[in-house]
């Protein structure tokens, strides 16, 4: 009887060529999961800015989670410019500043949902982001007898889930195109800079409230949107209700169908 010895050397030698005829095997059949999921598979994207065409429109945003130090200072800067913001505000916010959450609605700007404990949303179940989004809806319309119809996720964080969650409770997912990066403390002409280097028709931009920068850069900032002939409108107004698709890049555009039909005359 023959005794075969399997060395270190030939099993190496074997798994190597087991691993090469794998490799040929698949490739010949063409087989690549992942490749296939992620060409098939279309993902959701939100809001992040809007074809608007040559309109010098643009939405100034502020996500409120923090303390509410300056409101009356960003609601004196944002009447001075004929400005209408939009604020994105925590549930728990609502509740910790009522009184600031009326003087921004008040002032005429759009109070819409950032969720009710700021979480990261897409790590929830789609149950869970049902609740953190109507609990917060829920408080800003006891508060301001207005319910919010845009979202926008704690972080900048979303996934399929989160959009379809949103918009089956009549929410809008938002994002920006924008970033102030107030929130890092920046120098005061350093978020300046970003923001009116980046800003063009259609833009959402991204600010916080509570930061320390914020009120002298939004000044400054506005000062030169208004002189190069940009109207500050709400996110409500800047975005599209109807008939539009969202491209790889998360731009909103009017489909081309509702752009060719007439407007209709009053009777």
């Amino acid at each position: 009887m023959k005794i075969f010895l399997l060395t270190k050397k030939t099993l190496i030698c074997y798994v190597a060529l087991f691993a090469l005829s794998l490799s040929l095997f698949i490739s010949g059949t063409n087989i690549s999961v992942s490749v296939m999921n992620s060409a098939d598979v279309e993902r959701l994207l939100p809001i992040y800015c809007v074809d608007r065409g040559e309109e010098k429109l643009c939405s100034i945003t502020f996500d409120a989670a923090w303390d509410d130090s300056d409101t009356d200072r960003l609601i004196s800067i944002l009447e001075k410019y004929n400005a209408k913001a939009t604020f994105f505000m925590v549930g728990s916010w609502v509740e910790k500043y009522p009184e600031s959450v009326k003087k921004f609605f008040s002032a005429g700007h759009e109070i819409m949902n950032h969720s009710d404990t700021h979480p990261h949303i897409n790590q929830l179940s789609e149950e869970k982001i049902k609740e953190e989004i109507n609990r917060c809806s829920d408080k800003i319309e006891a508060l301001v007898g207005k319910r919010p119809d845009l979202f926008r996720g704690p972080y900048g964080e979303y996934n399929d889930a989160v959009i379809r969650a949103a918009e089956i409770l009549g929410h809008k997912t938002i994002q920006w195109d924008v970033d102030s990066l107030d929130w890092k403390e920046l120098a005061t002409d350093d978020i300046v800079s970003r923001v009116t280097k980046r800003v063009k028709p259609g833009s959402i931009v991204l600010f916080h409230n509570g930061v320390k920068n914020t009120p002298e850069a939004l000044e400054k900032i506005l000062d030169h949107l208004t002189k190069d002939g940009y109207k500050i409108i709400p996110v409500g107004e800047l975005i599209h209700r109807d008939n539009y698709t969202i491209d790889h890049q998360g731009k909103q555009i009017l489909n081309q169908n509702a752009q060719n039909e007439p407007a209709e005359s009053e009777s």
